[in-house]
């Protein structure tokens, strides 16, 4: 039997010490558990993605200066065979890194391994910083076995659409016993699936058992869910580590299958896997936990409207770090309705979160009093309305700059995608939670609160009423929009198209050939159309969003903001 540990770990962009920590401990839990190989995942000593990071002189010689470190560690470890992830430095032409895959045992490395495709669409840019390694394969015989490297992109072209070299298939000729793949495969909703079915399809092709070790936790706007697994040519996917957890696992094989370090049969995996609200609540409560976590912060701050927007925003955020660590304001104005307060109380109560009121009608009226006597007209319309949304800005950051919370924006995707938002007003904030789900999926992820709660989170009140910025009398969202569920569907056509699920992209492609089938649905996908390109500019400057559909906005949608758009 070959014995593997799974490391599924959850690292920080250049925290050498902090990672190096995370795969000692790892090491020793497989040398603990008589492992012959412990697996990391793709550049697990810098953390994924370090970006122009790998430009600085000083951040090269730390990698290098771990590396040793590294090296030396795994004396500790006698024939252990660490499988790592990183950045290190080739020569001749082109760019001077490869994204390496290392194994080393006893001080010396037994095996080096340079990514082959590096990807440069969506979220991904590696390209950028290293050079695409030879095509060949690389396996060593461990004991009585012969083990094949991958590195994550390296195994999602053995279709041979995207790349004209298939790194799986050259490593099929080498005919090992067994592949080992090592990942940072970022998640979003359907991605563990596409996963499965892709690895299962190669290694039932290339009659090949397979592991895949995969990171976990939240790097900026990135979530990984970790969810490594273990599959068979005849059995696919027959075993899986937790998701949105570390994991550190020991299995064995035995050249056909795979069962658990003590040779026991391993649990059935579940196909279907976490339902889409499930997967959103745990996707962002991640994200959020580590964020917070990495840059220094304890504490949050949200403006609380008595809407669902914030509401869902202030129940995630009270779930990912704690009610007692969660502010939120109410700062109502002359348009304010009574139930903005009242829900905004009700709401607090419900989860336990510190609610402090600010009005700001004072505030707003010694502003529009300033125009009028600078400018010779009268504050009104449009200007009005943003400058509410501007001072609760302000109030919220001066409250950030006081006290030290991290600032959480409360937009949803469909605002945002048509510019329904103020610049320097509601979208101000160091991170938006809710900036990749739509609208109907703030409601329904609230629903889904409340049932797993067991009891009312969010107040019916607050899912009930008709959305509403209240900046104006009497003023509701379907006054500047059509109804969500109508415009979530052209905009997942419009935003998303061939990157969504089958079945949604099936029923938002239905909705739009009904909507365009007449002069009216034509007028109006052409003004969302409009509204997309024409609110770049803001997006370009809103804070980061945690990503959790297959395209969101950030450096998974690069558009740009001077340009005549063609349709």
């Amino acid at each position: 039997m070959l014995r593997i540990t799974l490391a599924q770990l959850n690292p920080t962009v250049g925290d050498f010490a902090g990672n190096l920590a995370l795969m000692r401990a790892a090491a020793e839990t497989a040398q603990r558990d008589g492992a012959q190989l412990v697996v990391f995942p793709e550049l697990s000593l810098t953390g994924y993605y370090p970006g122009d990071l790998l430009d600085e002189p000083a951040f090269l010689a730390a990698s290098d200066a771990a590396l040793a470190e590294l090296l030396a560690a795994s004396h500790t470890t006698p024939g252990l065979n660490w499988v790592i992830g990183a950045p290190t430095r080739r020569q001749g032409p082109g760019k001077p890194l490869s994204n390496s895959l290392l194994v080393i045992a006893d001080g010396e490395v037994r095996l080096q391994y340079a990514k082959q495709l590096l990807p440069t669409y969506n979220i991904f840019d590696e390209r950028r910083h290293f050079e695409p390694g030879p095509d060949n394969n690389r396996v060593l015989r461990i004991g009585a076995w012969r083990v094949g490297f991958l590195i994550c992109e390296d195994g999602w072209n053995d279709d041979g659409r995207d790349y004209a070299v298939n790194p799986f298939q050259r490593l099929a000729e080498a005919a090992p016993d067994l592949v080992v793949s090592i990942n940072a495969s970022p998640s979003n909703i359907g991605k563990r699936e596409q996963r499965h079915r892709l690895f299962a399809t190669a290694s039932h092709r290339h009659d090949l058992p397979l592991l895949y070790v995969n990171q976990v936790g939240g790097q900026d706007q990135l979530v990984f869910d970790g969810a490594s697994f273990a599959v068979t040519p005849q059995d696919g996917v027959v075993f899986e580590a937790r998701r949105f957890e570390e994991d550190v696992r020991t299995l064995a094989f035995d050249g056909a299958r795979f069962v658990a370090a003590d040779g026991a049969a391993l649990p059935a995996v579940d196909p279907a896997g976490l339902p889409a609200m499930a997967f959103y609540r745990r996707q962002t409560v991640l994200g959020l936990r580590d964020y917070a976590r990495r840059c220094g912060f304890t504490h949050a701050v949200i403006g609380c409207s008595g809407g669902i927007d914030s509401a869902l925003t202030l129940a995630l955020a009270a779930e990912a770090l704690g009610a007692d660590n969660v502010t939120a304001i109410t700062m109502p104005s002359r348009f304010s309705s009574a139930g903005s307060v009242d829900d905004s109380v009700t709401l607090c109560r419900n989860l336990g979160v510190r609610l402090i009121e600010h009005p700001i009608r004072d505030m707003v009226d010694a502003y529009a009093t300033g125009f009028a006597a600078a400018f010779g007209a009268p504050l009104a319309g449009l200007p009005l309305e943003n400058l509410q949304a501007r001072v609760r800005g302000t109030v919220l950051m001066e409250y950030s700059n006081a006290y030290g919370h991290l600032l959480l924006t409360t937009g949803n995707k469909s605002e945002i995608s048509v510019g329904y938002c103020t610049l320097y007003g509601d979208t101000n904030g160091g991170l938006g939670l809710i900036g990749d789900l739509y609208k109907t999926e703030v409601y329904a992820l609230s629903r889904h609160l409340n049932e797993a709660a067991g009891r009312e989170l969010i107040p019916a009140p607050i899912l009930d009423k008709e959305p509403s910025a209240e900046l104006a009398p009497g003023q509701r969202d379907t006054d500047s929009l059509p109804p969500y569920p109508v415009l979530d569907a052209l905009l997942k056509v419009l935003v998303e198209g061939p990157l969504l699920g089958q079945d949604e992209r099936a029923a938002v492609e239905a909705e739009y050939a009904r909507l365009t089938a007449d002069a009216g649905g034509q007028a109006l996908v052409a003004r969302i159309r409009s509204l997309i390109a024409r609110n770049e500019y803001k997006r370009r400057q809103a804070p980061p969003i945690l990503r959790l559909r297959a395209r969101a906005f950030g450096s998974g949608r690069q558009m740009p903001i001077a340009a005549r758009h063609v349709f």
